[in-house]
């Protein structure tokens, strides 16, 4: 059996350090905004998960839909020995592609929780002894270094997490990826794409309130880990549809005027009555969008997959 192996390139005080600076900026920046890695605590991720069971929320079965019907198409277009996969979680959903990719000889599951690749690895390890898994505890939006591993390459970024980056943002980290790959490899991105109004805001906002205490959970996460005293309770989750940018945002509205003190920061923010807080942009794409983005970073468009339904995509491009 192959070793879980696995290299820290994130400092292991980096994620208190980022998130004092995400709050400090946040919070004192006009409107306000929590960037939504901070949902995902222990209990904000096992949100996530039921979040993803919910009937109103279609991505992660859409791409599910994807993954079952073209991941032989994928293994046959790659032929990739190694397989990268970009903010992996669980790797739940990536087992369709190492199931399918014949000459597969190394995953690289990268992610900022150590906790999720321990898990997610030694369990890929004991059922492919013949897999080698090189975990890679980074946060990928910072610049990365992958481990030496045989080509071709297949980098996976899923479940539309693209679209929670910035136009500016997106444009950054496609080159990175970019300079990640070779001639022969390829990148599999996840795409959520536009449709109807009431679909999208429903997937967002769902009559179970799940995701309003998704939602919620970034104030109880800062309360935690900076010892602020916000009450949860006295913000309304929001979701709305922004027709101009083709994007949803999840914003927190103060239901009253009130001051908030976060002490390890020395700081107290004060809060209008109804007021947001915006802490997340969830960015819908169209295909020539996709194909010109990617156009943008020296990526080419190879291979275009839908879902039945038409919700969700899976893009395949290779090096330009």
């Amino acid at each position: 059996m192959s070793p879980l192996h696995k290299t820290r390139t994130l400092p292991e005080d980096a994620t208190d350090a980022a998130l004092r600076s995400d709050v400090l900026k946040g919070l004192t920046h006009t409107p306000k905004t929590l960037p939504p890695k901070w949902f995902y605590d222990a209990h904000g991720s096992d949100l996530f998960e039921q979040i993803t069971e919910l009937p109103e929320y279609y991505p992660t079965r859409a791409e599910r839909e994807i993954l079952v019907a073209r991941s032989d198409e994928i293994a046959a277009a790659t032929r990739a020995r190694t397989l990268v996969e970009l903010g992996s979680g669980s790797s739940e959903k990536t087992r369709y592609l190492i199931d399918a990719l014949s000459e597969l000889h190394t995953y690289v599951p990268v992610d900022v929780s150590e906790s999720a690749l321990t898990q997610a690895g030694q369990a890929l390890v004991a059922e492919r002894p013949e897999l080698h898994v090189h975990a890679l505890i980074a946060d990928f939006t910072a610049g990365l270094t992958l481990p030496g591993a045989p080509g071709p390459r297949l980098l996976a970024f899923l479940g539309g997490t693209i679209g929670n980056l910035l136009p500016v943002e997106r444009a950054a980290f496609l080159t990175s990826v970019r300079t990640l790959l070779s001639p022969g490899d390829a990148l599999l991105l996840g795409t959520d794409l536009v449709k109807d109004e009431q679909v999208l805001v429903r997937a967002y906002d769902d009559a179970a309130g799940v995701t309003a205490a998704f939602n919620k959970n970034v104030l109880t996460v800062v309360n935690r880990e900076l010892g602020a005293d916000f009450d949860p309770a006295a913000f309304d989750h929001v979701a709305l549809w922004d027709a101009e940018q083709e994007w949803i945002e999840m914003r927190l509205r103060s239901r009253t005027g009130q001051t908030v003190k976060i002490p390890a920061l020395g700081l107290a923010v004060d809060f209008a009555a109804g007021e947001e807080l915006r802490t997340e942009v969830s960015a819908k794409f169209r295909k020539e969008g996709v194909r010109a983005e990617l156009s943008a970073a020296g990526l080419e468009l190879a291979h275009w997959w839908t879902d039945s339904e038409g919700r969700f995509a899976l893009s395949l491009s290779v090096v330009r």
